[in-house]
């Protein structure tokens, strides 16, 4: 049973705007959904997903392996241009690009450098330029060219070995086009947002764009447009909490894929504590805590089910500066369910 008047309670309190701002909730259990806001989000405000994103990228690679586009063993270097995949994996003086499969970048466990958290020669990252109030543009090749001048972490497929990497997802987003013969937006609409019906859900693009809610780094805000348009398969989506649920109870349920592909997608592997990451899902689990499957992202998004529990619950609290404040919210939230 979800108790409003105490979800409502923990939410107001933990928007205290030093660290939090503003909080949008969605849970759902026994099929009854309720949805939550405080501080300077309201319960139909939309907001930057993250790395949310992946689930819904993973969602439509399945979609085409069950209607027989691809397959997930298929190497991606009979898919995508040579001269993307021309240097991508380079381990110790040996090219590894011929062995990266789907597999390998659905699951993180491809070893491919990360253009986004990975430092650059200059020791500074993507994430270290944007919380300092850069505000970058970059194309595909962009981010391809900086992963290709970094070391990857270990041959693709290495037993026990994950590597978190943004550059893997980029590379299914151009899969995704090439397979469906779509812009990724035209992809991402005809093979979730339409089916499920999500009116106010989109790939962020128009960096005019200013109706999602505001990122904070701090007490800061970022505001970088041309960044968050520039993410797409990765991190680009926008989204209410309400329309997340949505996507996630069909992601879990088998609405748009068969859920069969569950069996291969828990296969977890260490990627970093408290973290476990099988095919495009993270599994969380911190000593004391419930254990949630889903997906976070790095601006405070959050989309998980909570088997303990049978609940699920997405949202976000539009804050990039402390990762583990989500989770305290969440749990603190799951107890009252």
């Amino acid at each position: 049973m979800i108790s409003s008047k105490k979800i409502q309670t923990i939410l107001n309190k933990a928007v205290d705007n030093k660290k939090i701002f503003g909080a949008t909730i969605c849970l759902s259990k026994d099929e009854v959904t309720s949805c939550f806001a405080s501080g300077n989000m309201s319960p139909d405000r939309i907001y930057f997903t993250a790395s949310v994103t992946k689930l819904y990228t993973a969602s439509i690679i399945l979609i085409l392996k069950d209607t027989g586009k691809l397959m997930l063993d298929d190497k991606i270097t009979n898919i995508l241009p040579k001269e993307v995949m021309a240097g991508i994996h380079v381990w110790k003086g040996k090219e590894y690009s011929d062995s990266v499969t789907i597999r390998h970048l659905l699951s993180n466990t491809s070893g491919i450098a990360d253009y986004f958290e990975q430092k650059k020669k200059s020791g500074r990252s993507i994430m270290d330029e944007l919380i300092s109030g850069a505000d970058i543009k970059m194309e595909f090749n962009d981010m391809i060219s900086i992963a290709k001048s970094m070391m990857p972490k270990f041959p693709p497929g290495k037993k026990g070995k994950a590597f978190y990497s943004d550059t893997g997802f980029q590379l299914l987003g151009k899969i995704i086009e090439i397979k469906t013969g779509m812009t990724l937006q035209k992809a991402y609409k005809t093979y979730i947002f339409d089916p499920l019906n999500l009116k106010r859900s989109y790939l962020y693009s128009d960096i005019s764009d200013g109706a999602p809610a505001a990122i904070y780094y701090k007490n800061n805000i970022l505001w970088m447009p041309k960044m968050m348009a520039s993410f797409g398969a990765d991190g680009g989506l926008v989204a209410t909490a309400e329309e997340n649920m949505v996507f996630l109870k069909a992601f879990f349920e088998g609405k748009l894929f068969s859920i069969k592909n569950f069996n291969e997608m828990k296969s977890w592997n260490r990627i970093f504590f408290p973290f476990k990451y099988g095919m495009a899902l993270a599994l969380f689990k911190f000593p004391g805590t419930y254990e949630l499957i889903g997906h976070p992202g790095a601006t405070g998004s959050f989309a998980y089910y909570c088997p303990k529990k049978k609940t699920y619950i997405t949202g976000t609290i539009n804050q990039v500066a402390r990762p583990g404040l989500p989770y305290k919210l969440i749990m603190k939230i799951l107890k009252t369910v």
